[in-house]
């Protein structure tokens, strides 16, 4: 499957039609992480020091994946949550949903069905946000952006690390020509999906969120508690992603530039996120671009294969074309 007409993935050709509403009317899909509550939360409530205002979570599709303990032991506590506390509507299919909404999140903490889950999003052109992780592959990432090209609707995905105030404030100090970066966090292993894909996302976001687009090819050395992925981008910088189990592990991004080496200064939560969730929804421009979307999901799995080779390198071009994208980089 030669996938080239997607290039370049530009915030324009995602950018769709949107409602001038006062308030939006905000959906939920997959009510089995805690995001649902403390997003609702931080939309439906005014008295909330953090509050978002310019939406409103007002229903909700319950989802889940019996298979998954995360999902299939969480689901039903929150689903009444929603419903008593926030008067959120759940309702019995995704198509109903999208009937009475502006606008939706994605928040199934499984990510394998996320595609199907976001193709009647897509086809009622409704703005779609995907919580991490964005799908269960690399092929349904490719899928899902081919859709919201096709149809015209805005979509994207991110981890919140990547709007942490010290993040923020790290991308913007002069370290002069930056040269490389370290990023570290908790990766803790989910036997359904790709092992970044679960929770090493959240440092791999930040890693990429520092350094953008051009990795060229993983290593990755791997042990019970540790896993180690550095990826070496087209113009010499180089990314190293450590990920820690069973063992103290903070997020934290190291920058190194040619005049400082300067460390992230630790905090966060999920306001700033949201924050930039509701003005997409209010002005359907994406924030970060399908290509670094792509390139980071393309990271995860080759750093997947790697470690199926024993440590080997593997490039970027080779997983690409392994989940059927045979041009990633624009003409």
């Amino acid at each position: 499957m030669n996938l080239r007409p997607l290039l370049p993935l530009t915030l324009a050709l995602l950018a769709a039609p949107h409602p001038d509403a006062a308030e939006l009317r905000i959906g939920l899909i997959g009510l089995d992480t805690s995001h649902v509550i403390a997003f609702t939360q931080l939309l439906n409530d005014p008295a909330h020091p953090s509050h978002v205002p310019g939406g409103r979570v007002v229903a909700a599709f319950k989802g889940g994946s019996p298979d998954l303990p995360d999902s299939r032991d969480r689901v039903e506590g929150y689903t009444q949550e929603l419903r008593e506390k926030w008067g959120v509507q759940i309702l019995d299919s995704i198509e109903a949903l999208c009937a009475a909404v502006d606008a939706v999140m994605l928040e199934s903490v499984d990510g394998r069905p996320h595609l199907e889950q976001a193709r009647p999003v897509l086809r009622a052109r409704k703005p779609l946000f995907i919580d991490k992780p964005m799908a269960g592959s690399l092929r349904d990432v490719i899928e899902i952006f081919r859709l919201a090209r096709e149809t015209g609707t805005p979509c994207w995905s991110s981890s919140s690390l990547r709007y942490y105030p010290g993040l923020i404030e790290l991308k913007k100090t002069d370290v002069g020509v930056v040269r490389g970066a370290v990023s570290t966090g908790p990766a803790p292993l989910e036997p359904h999906h790709p092992d970044l894909f679960w929770y090493g996302i959240h440092p791999t976001e930040a890693l990429f969120a520092v350094l953008g687009t051009g990795c060229e090819r993983v290593v990755r050395t791997h042990t019970p508690d540790t896993d180690v992925v550095t990826g070496v981008w087209r113009d010499g910088r180089v990314g190293t992603l450590i990920g820690i189990r069973n063992a103290a592990a903070p997020y934290r991004v190291t920058l190194f530039g040619t005049r400082a080496v300067v460390d992230q200064k630790p905090g966060g939560d999920y306001a700033p996120l949201i924050r930039e969730v509701m003005r997409f929804f209010q002005t359907g421009v994406v924030p970060v671009p399908p290509e670094e979307t792509l390139e980071l999901f393309a990271f995860m799995e080759a750093a997947d294969e790697s470690k199926r080779r024993g440590g080997a390198p593997v490039t970027l071009d080779e997983v690409f074309a392994a989940a059927g994208w045979t041009g990633r980089r624009a003409p």
